[in-house]
């Protein structure tokens, strides 16, 4: 076996390659330190056939008969990285696999499968990465029971809520015989159109015994599955986008054809925050170009508990008034805008405004956003088609989703399939008719159903129809962004249900939940950074009469360190309220143009649902801006890990609010920890600006 040292800009991977073994991934070397991978020497590139199987009964995507058979023949640069050539030598296959790092300590992957023979060749998983996930630094390696995962499951209005494991509860130790390996893995799994409803598709693995973690990303806007699975003689991680087993998803290649996986990458670092950094700095380069991404755009939206779906002339125009006087640039009137009954949830699809609830016509409440200053924005659930929609009979049958010969129908609405043009030309048509005749230049894109595995329809599987139209429903947001390029788009799928980032490449926000309790809601916002950049994490600031300054305070603080998404009866607050709106405004407006260079933090921890005390920093050049949120009847007194600032002196001002009473701070430099007095019960929060002085 040979070496190959395969570098580009801030890492370097190491494949073991030769011999009568497919290559394997060694080790990485990266701005963290070098990490050589212990354990087995697991295939890079693993290929599931119902033809081949695998080598031995398994319920791991892992270990499969025609992976082993693989064998590099070389590789050539291409952007931002590497493509490794591989071919079966006794059989009809060639794989690429491009390794790209488009961000210091991260390695993004995507695999080619090609039909080089004469017979069909049936697919039924393509992982798009395999590596072991047991390291070895500076002579220290990892041991089982040092090893934890972080992972997070999801739910509606119960995002983002993350948990540590040790890795030897989730995969004891079962004794088995010498050479032996268990025969499952612990895996996580979405299923359907809803990338984030159940898990998410983010994870990390640490040992603070060595200091080395591994973190990874699936960026697919569909069905995935991520194992991490025990071979007796190590640990290994693959990553791949859907499968036959959990997703009735196969491929069939005829003789010339080729199938790509789905994206992924992961970065390494020295603990959780050091591959949060990395997979952050890999979220910001691997963005699609927008003017949004420097400056996020301020954003009022009159839903959360407010209208409530419900606008008419009547309604919009005070909440029109107050969100120009506070500063908003962005006002989106949310569902309902095209609805003349009320049963509206099985009647969209031709996104046509109402009759009946703008008494002097749309455009009336349309150019009184415009003379406001601001810029007007619609809610729009595009791949919908309710089943009393005039659309649901416009469009061809073929332009929806279909199982068995059966039109799919869910919640009353039908499902657009995106690789039919009739389908792609009705929303185009849609999007540029807003656009064009009513000057509409932000759209809130949600989604609130799931179709379930899929279509059948011009498809192998219904796997396979699914990932088609993932795939057609990311070309079409490519083509309404290059015909509109200042649109600004929110991406929201009933609350934060598909927060995956193959949409958050292309889109410029996301919404965090639809929680309407503020008291659940801080640690959605906190943990959102995991998964998502902060800049794009749009978080509700809904005060209402009915809060105290210090709950206003609190619901005003959930967006702040990210993306301040405004909503609430402005125009019904007491003048004290709106003095603390103002002030969270001109705080946001002062920093936020920094936020998207800055870095995620948690000096409490990774926030549990129901914890007393939690923490969001972001870490900037200069200083670290902080915004800490207490829940019930915790503690007064909580203490805050600053461990960059250890050793130093630091001078701690108040961001938001500064109208409150101030709670107490004292900085212990020998530990580097920041010490919080915020006496009082009920909700509260403050940020903090961190500034080194010595």
């Amino acid at each position: 076996m040979e070496t190959v040292r395969l570098t580009y800009e801030g890492i370097e991977a190491q494949l073991a390659v030769g011999g009568d073994r497919p290559p394997c991934l060694i080790g990485i070397v990266t701005d963290a330190g070098e990490a050589a991978f212990d354990g087995p020497a697991v295939p890079l590139v693993e290929v599931m056939s119902p033809a081949y199987g695998h080598d031995l009964p398994t319920q791991r995507l892992s270990g499969t008969v025609l992976g082993a058979r693989l064998r590099y023949t070389g590789h050539t640069r291409c952007p931002h990285g590497w493509e490794v050539e591989l071919a079966d030598p006794v059989g009809a296959l060639a794989v690429t696999l491009r390794l790209t790092s488009r961000a210091a300590n991260t390695l993004g992957a995507v695999v080619t499968v090609r039909n080089t023979g004469r017979d069909c060749l049936v697919l039924s998983a393509v992982p798009s990465l395999n590596l072991p996930i047991s390291a070895r630094t500076a002579g220290s390696a990892t041991h089982r029971t040092d090893l934890h995962v972080w992972h997070a499951r999801g739910d509606w209005m119960g995002e983002s809520r993350w948990r540590r494991e040790p890795i030897a509860d989730l995969l004891p130790d079962l004794h088995l015989p010498r050479g032996a390996a268990a025969k499952r893995a612990e895996r996580w799994v979405s299923t359907g159109s809803w990338s984030t409803a159940d898990a998410l598709p983010v994870g990390v693995v640490e040992s603070e015994a060595i200091g080395w973690a591994l973190g990874w990303q699936v960026e697919h806007n569909g069905a995935w599955r991520t194992e991490i699975a025990d071979l007796g003689s190590g640990l290994q991680l693959t990553l791949s986008g859907p499968t036959d087993a959990d997703h009735g998803w196969c491929e069939v290649l005829a003789p010339g054809e080729q199938f790509v996986s789905v994206p992924v990458t992961v970065a390494a670092g020295a603990d959780r925050n050091g591959v949060i950094r990395a997979l952050t700095a890999h979220r910001r380069t691997a963005r699609r170009p927008h003017r949004d991404n420097t400056v996020p755009t301020l954003i009022y939206n009159d839903y959360m508990n407010t209208l409530m779906g419900d606008p008419t002339t009547a309604t919009l125009l005070p909440l029109i008034r107050q969100a120009a006087g506070v500063g908003a640039e962005v006002f989106c009137i949310d569902a309902g805008w095209y609805d003349d009954s009320s049963g509206w949830w099985d009647a969209v699809g031709a996104w046509r405004p109402s009759t009946t609830r703008f008494p002097g016509g749309f455009d009336e409440v349309i150019q009184a956003i415009r003379d406001a200053g601001m810029v007007p924005g619609l809610w729009l659930e595009p791949e919908v088609v309710g089943v009393r929609s005039p659309m649901a009979d416009a469009l061809p049958a073929d332009a929806f989703f279909h199982r068995g010969g059966v039109r799919i129908r869910e919640a009353g609405r039908y499902h657009l399939d995106l690789r039919h043009p009739a389908a792609r030309a009705h929303l185009d048509e849609v999007v540029d008719r807003l656009v064009g005749e009513h000057g509409i230049g932000f759209f809130k894109l949600d989604y609130n159903i799931n179709p379930g595995p899929g279509t059948d329809r011009d498809a192998h599987s219904v796997g396979a129809g699914l990932l088609g139209h993932n795939r057609a429903h990311l070309a079409w947001l490519d083509g309404v962004l290059d015909r509109h390029p200042d649109l600004v788009i929110e991406n929201c799928g009933s609350g934060a249900m598909r927060m995956d980032f193959a949409l958050l490449s292309r889109l410029q926000l996301q919404s965090t939940t639809d929680q309407e309790d503020p008291a659940a809601y801080a640690p959605i916002s906190v943990a959102a950074p995991m998964t998502i950049l902060p800049e794009q994490a749009g978080s509700w600031a809904y005060p209402s009469i009915e809060m105290d300054d210090e709950q206003t305070a609190y619901v005003l603080s959930l967006g702040l360190l990210g993306r301040l998404y405004l909503s609430g009866f402005l125009d019904r607050l007491r003048p004290s309220q709106q003095e603390l709106v103002g002030g969270a405004v001109a705080a946001y407006r002062a920093i936020r143009g920094t936020i998207p260079q800055r870095f995620p933090v948690w000096p409490t921890g990774l926030p549990g649902w129901d914890a007393p005390w939690l923490s969001l920093g972001l870490v900037g050049d200069q200083d670290t801006l902080l915004t800490i949120f207490r829940r019930g009847d915790a503690s007064p007194r909580v203490g805050l890990d600053l461990p960059a600032y250890a050793g130093r002196e630091v001078a701690v001002e108040p961001v938001f609010p500064t109208a409150l009473a101030p709670w107490g701070t004292a900085w212990d430099p020998e530990g580097g920890t920041l010490r919080v007095l915020g006496e009082g019960a009920g909700l509260a929060a403050r940020t903090y600006r961190v500034t080194p002085t010595s």
